[in-house]
């Protein structure tokens, strides 16, 4: 076990916050941006908390952020944060 932090824990979170702000800011629900890009509202609910399970950050797959951003109205520059590094687990 390592006490480094994993950098996806932060970049998982600050993704949640903009999808909460973006969606706050157009006056959506949950509910409507969720089924608008395909999936359920208990999954977007995880994806705005930045996890997947309890415990674990978020992993969405492309066509979701995609359709999210769309949903949203927004680029995907705006909605995903700076690349974190020392994601690649053999670099």
């Amino acid at each position: 076990m390592t006490d480094v932090p994993d950098p996806w824990n932060e970049f998982a979170r600050v993704f949640g916050a903009r999808l909460l702000q973006a969606r706050g800011q157009r006056g959506l629900s949950q509910e409507h941006v969720a089924h608008a890009a395909g999936l359920a509202t208990f999954t977007y609910r995880k994806l705005e908390r930045g996890e997947s399970n309890p415990g674990t950050p978020a992993n969405p797959r492309l066509r979701t952020i995609v359709c999210l951003a769309e949903v949203l109205g927004i680029g995907l520059a705006d909605l995903l944060p700076e690349p974190p590094g020392g994601i690649a687990p053999g670099r």
